[in-house]
């Protein structure tokens, strides 16, 4: 299978990639792009025809955003403070249309000002122009072209503080007169130029740059704290603020002072309630639709939010795509064929968070947080093969944002794609027998490797290289002078006494390191990189056949096998180079790189203290061999102006450049089994999760998901064995884990797909226990006590290194 390299790529993490038809990839799009078009002005239109015979009254009503009806309030209200249903918005929008001749009273609580309501159905569209463009990194744009500095109209004055608006909530509370505080959330909300007004840190100065976004974020946090604990009419007054602003006519690119409102708006607590999911969804709307420039400000002032509330808005923005996908009560919502573009615009404003989130070190939440678990229960390869068809089209796919999609959907995504290969290549394989007249054999549907347990390393070489054609077929393995099909243990066992020579420091080929528990490629040069080549394979054949491996890889190594993910047609191409820092040397050599550190932060004479150039020196075979980082390295002394440069050269030559041709070899093994554009959905983590599997260990749900051959779960034994295994130490449980599967790590599906089985072993309790890792079964003696159990357990799973596979 032949794939073709993406163009240019771009450095954002919320960047969606895309496949786009034919052999070769789109360029990555915008965060604007693939989002379905709102309803379009031929709609509109029928929509009004259908209507001319109505007053003039209930027309312009329906002109208004889809309003949901009286039954749509969320049962309880708000989260707090709200004992009562909202009204239904079209209640108060009639209110609002029957006040319209007030509309010169700006500063009244109760008024909102709507411009002009033959304008009000169709919000500011997505524009194609926008959804069009290249994406352009949110890194590298430069910063005379991030945005037009537009002149900025001058705002009311407001000097309510903090401390004014917390007294008047106190006294509101004591008396039960909430008038003045209605009065400034009525006024506070009632446009984009009284928001800044309010919140904005200094009217004065323009706040044109991304390191500070003007917002004074304390009373911000502290009104919205206090608006869900307010009665009913002061949240209702806030949301017909917010409908005002976002019903404005809006002409030519946004002000800062809008995208300030916008940033406010988005963290409003109110629209965690479903029955605001029509205001919600047109607040995300516009934002999604705004230029790349101005998505450049809201991304940066954005990683500036506290951890918890930037959280909080990822949780909102999750749960308005899962209960617009699940309504819990369909009537709620106006109906999906209307409403098409809720998902793709929240979706959007997710990737402006997930793009925010990656520009922090460390990021304010894990990765793990932008995943949409209710995702896994849609169909994801009519949403992956969309993808492949359609690229970063005008059609949307969650593919293009696959920040949201799980590792275990990823996972299924994987498989799936892999089995249609698999059936792909076994049907052409007979196609091309028959073709030819040959009599069909089932051996040709697989990939059959042979091999003498003496010679297991050459022999796998050998059969890989030879069947290089197969190794997209499913895979079965034989032993040579064994009996025995391969219903899955063989192929387990293959994998693991393969590992274990390879990765054996004899061997050679890798380093172990003692200080970060993980191997690295050795950097001695030799005439054939070949078994580079084969442990990448076995690595790409254990992701295509879902087995986990005990490999011990730093985090870099993912990093550079999706470098780039998809193989380059051009051979010139370097690949397995990224950029790497000294955090990705100190998952490997932490000493060196703390020596390198301490470099960094000296506050001496470098050159005089040091005398070091940019020269390196890497002992080979026992020679001392000198390297340098640049030209005339050697003579180039490194000095407290450099130092930086140098330790970055010397961080890329130990990552990259010394073992480049090991790693090139390491990377064509397995992208030659693996080569698939679902590569491009993963993170550099969840390439480590399918190849190693999770870290994270739930003995509770082992217990759950365990079989029993013997035993039945409320024998004593099995009892004794699960209250000592519970009270295990973390260490100890991983260590058990090894012991009965041969790798301390969950596979991706959680514990229930390791299919753990304990059979009862009929041989004396003076015995230890045994394990068949290719089994992941546990045979255990009836131990008379709990404490006989645990010892011998203890002991069985703390010395099982050495003792030979059974």
């Amino acid at each position: 299978m032949s794939l073709q390299s993406p163009p240019a790529a771009t450095a954002a993490a919320d960047l969606p990639p895309g496949p786009g038809p034919g052999p070769g990839l789109p360029p990555g799009a915008e965060l604007s792009q693939g989002g379905a078009a709102p309803p379009s002005a031929e709609e509109s239109g029928e929509d009004e025809e259908e209507e001319e015979e109505e007053g003039e009254k209930e027309k312009e009503r329906e002109k208004l955003p889809p309003i949901p009806s009286a039954s749509s309030a969320a049962a309880g209200g708000l989260e707090r403070g709200a004992k009562n249903q909202f009204s239904t918005f079209s209640n108060f929008i009639t209110t609002i249309n029957q006040k319209k001749e007030g509309i010169g009273n700006r500063n009244s609580p109760t008024q909102l000002v709507i411009p002009s309501i033959k304008n009000v159905r169709d919000l500011p569209p997505i524009c194609l122009d926008v959804r069009q463009k290249q994406r352009i990194s949110i890194d590298t744009l430069p910063q005379e072209l991030k945005a037009p500095i537009l002149p900025e109209p001058s705002l009311p004055i407001r000097t309510k503080t903090v401390k004014d608006f917390q007294d008047d909530v106190e006294k509101a509370k004591s008396s039960g007169d909430w008038k003045a505080v209605h009065d400034f959330y009525s006024t506070t909300f009632d446009s984009f130029l009284e928001i800044n007004a309010a919140f904005k840190k200094d009217t004065n100065p323009p706040f044109n740059t991304i390191e500070d976004s003007g917002i004074n974020a304390k009373f911000v946090n502290v009104v919205y704290d206090a608006l869900l604990n307010t009665p009913q009419d002061v949240q209702k007054s806030v949301l017909k603020g917010i409908i005002n602003g976002l019903l404005q006519e809006w002409k030519g690119p946004r002000t800062k002072d809008d995208l300030r409102a916008y940033c406010i708006l988005l963290q409003n607590p109110q629209f965690s309630n479903t029955s605001t999911y029509v205001i919600y969804a047109h607040l995300l709307r516009q934002i999604a639709a705004l230029t790349e420039a101005d998505h450049h400000f809201l991304v940066h002032w954005s990683k500036k939010i506290s951890q918890r509330r930037f959280k909080q808005l990822v949780d909102r923005l999750l749960q308005f795509i899962s209960l617009r996908l699940f309504p819990a009560k369909p009537e709620e919502f106006p109906p999906m064929v209307k409403c098409t573009w809720w998902i793709p615009s929240a979706t959007k404003v997710l990737a402006l968070f997930n793009a925010a989130n990656s520009l922090v070190s460390p990021p304010l939440i894990s990765y793990t947080d932008f995943y949409n678990s209710t995702l896994d229960h849609i169909d994801l390869m009519e949403e992956y093969h969309n993808w492949q068809c359609y690229g970063n089209s005008h059609r949307f796919s969650f593919c293009q944002y696959p920040f949201i999609i799980s590792i275990a959907a990823k996972k299924v995504i994987i498989q799936r794609d892999s089995e249609q290969q698999m059936i792909s290549i076994a049907r052409q394989s007979l196609v091309d027998k028959v073709s030819r007249r040959q009599k069909p054999d089932m051996n040709m549907l697989f990939l059959n490797v042979k091999v003498r347990r003496t010679h297991l390393v050459s022999d796998s070489l050998d059969e890989l290289a030879r069947k290089r054609a197969d190794l997209k077929k499913k895979l079965k393995v034989t032993f040579v002078g064994e009996a025995g099909l391969d219903m899955g243990g063989l192929t387990k066992e293959w994998f693991l006494l393969l590992i274990r020579q390879i990765f054996h420091p004899d061997y050679g080929m890798f380093t172990y390191h003692k200080d970060s528990h993980c191997h690295w490629f050795s950097s001695f040069k030799c005439d054939n990189y070949s078994e580079f080549r084969l442990v990448g394979a076995l690595m790409g054949l254990a992701v295509y056949n879902s087995i986990t491996l005990d490999i011990r890889f730093p985090p870099c190594c993912y990093k550079k096998l999706l470098s780039p993910p998809i193989v380059p047609c051009d051979h010139n191409t370097l690949v397995g180079i990224c950029d790497v820092t000294l955090g990705d040397l100190f998952q490997i050599m932490p000493e060196l790189a703390h020596g390198l550190s301490e470099l960094l932060s000296y506050e001496g004479n470098v050159e005089e203290d040091f005398y070091s150039t940019f020269q390196v020196f890497q002992e080979e075979f026992g020679v001392i061999k000198s390297y340098n980082l640049k030209p005339n390295g050697d003579k180039i002394p490194v000095t407290n102006q450099n130092r930086k440069e140098y330790v970055q050269l010397y961080v890329d030559f130990l990552l990259n450049k010394s073992i480049y041709k090991q790693f090139a070899a390491f990377y064509y093994g397995f992208h030659s089994v693996c080569a698939s554009y679902a590569l491009l959905l993963l993170r550099p983590e969840e390439v480590e999760i399918l190849v190693c599997g999770s870290p994270e260990l739930d003995m509770s749900a082992l217990q759950r998901s365990t079989q029993y051959e013997g035993y039945q779960k409320t024998d004593l034994t099995i009892r004794y064995f699960w209250d000592v295994v519970l009270g295990f130490s973390l260490d100890l449980q991983k260590k058990l884990l090894h012991f009965a599967t041969g790798s301390d790590r969950v596979p991706v599906g959680g514990m229930a797909d390791l299919n753990f089985k304990i059979s009862k072993s009929e041989t004396s309790t003076n015995w230890l226990p045994v394990a068949h890792t290719c089994f992941n079964q546990l045979c255990l003696p009836p131990y008379k006590n709990k404490k006989e159990l645990k010892q011998k357990l203890i002991i069985g799973i703390s010395n099982a290194e050495g003792f030979g596979l059974e």
